[in-house]
């Protein structure tokens, strides 16, 4: 597979896109550790980082450092290594280099000079996160990392404000209090879901809606990127309200008991692809008329 002994064909060598583990180590594929033998060079986002992944795999292939710092002035030399014929390998500390990553540079690099680039796919945070939210996933939008000054982040919210599909996003522990403030203002009240630690033995995932999120108290020690998946926009039910299966199923549950009528709404608003506050106010209507004396 590799192609570190020269050129072949008077051909430049190839630019793998290798995905790595999110967290639990044993997620790496089978190709991408051998891949990573074969090559005859690893950019790594951290050397430090990656070494541990190679030591525990028994990866002996010399590492060099390419991320967001030295990207302009290390792209040029893995460009050189390419056309001379060493197969590179491209690595994040977690998941899919390129995504939200400072690896796009380095592809599109790559691309410009005719080198091939292969993808050696696996764990992305975005996908396990999606795959688990409970939110709908037949179509949705990865935003990345918002604006880290509120005003710019208010306006690209202001830019996803309409749209229907799942939104997924990365963010950091320190700036998830003032994140979910302006979403709360700018896309209101909707289902959310929280995960942190994912793939590793804290993992933790947090449902609810973007104002109970934001209610709960927040620990500064947290380290690492969170992934949060917030319901796209809701169908608008105009004035005719909620149609009677839905009502039926949210009788059962407010009989069932066990659930607030928040929970009640945000489940129906993402089981019935309905609005959050339509079944909200209506759950508040008919849990009263229940408790009701006869």
């Amino acid at each position: 597979m590799g192609n570190q002994k020269g050129k072949r064909d008077g051909r430049s060598a190839t630019l793998y896109v290798v995905s790595t583990p999110i967290g639990n180590l044993e997620d790496i594929t089978l190709r991408a550790i051998q891949v990573l033998k074969s090559v005859g060079l690893i950019a790594a986002e951290s050397v430090q980082h990656t070494r541990g992944l190679c030591r525990r795999f028994a990866v002996t292939t010399r590492l060099t450092s390419y991320n967001q710092h030295n990207r302009k002035t290390k792209a040029p030399a893995l460009i050189a290594k390419l056309l001379s014929g060493t197969d590179v390998a491209l690595v994040s500390n977690a998941g899919t280099p390129a995504i939200s990553d400072p690896g796009v540079f380095l592809v599109n690099q790559a691309l410009e000079h005719d080198i091939r680039v292969s993808p050696i796919p696996g764990a992305s945070a975005v996908t396990a996160a999606l795959s688990i939210s409970g939110l709908r996933s037949d179509g949705f939008v990865f935003a990345g990392f918002l604006p880290n000054r509120s005003g710019k982040r208010r306006r690209a919210l202001e830019g996803l404000a309409a749209e229907s599909r799942t939104l997924v996003f990365f963010e950091a522990p320190h700036r998830l209090e003032a994140t979910l403030k302006d979403m709360l203002d700018v896309l209101g009240d909707r289902p959310a879901v929280l995960l942190r630690e994912l793939t590793k033995v804290f993992e933790q995932v947090t449902r609810g809606s973007i104002a109970s999120l934001a209610r709960r108290p927040r620990c500064s020690a947290v380290k690492g990127e969170l992934t949060l998946v917030v319901a796209g926009k809701e169908k608008d039910t105009g004035s005719a309200g909620l149609d009677e299966g839905v009502r039926e199923r949210m009788i059962e549950l407010l009989q069932a008991g066990g659930l607030t009528v928040r929970d009640i709404a945000t489940r129906l608003s993402v089981e019935e692809g309905v609005a959050y506050r339509d079944v909200y106010r209506d759950c508040l209507a008919v849990k009263r008329k229940l408790e009701r004396p006869a």
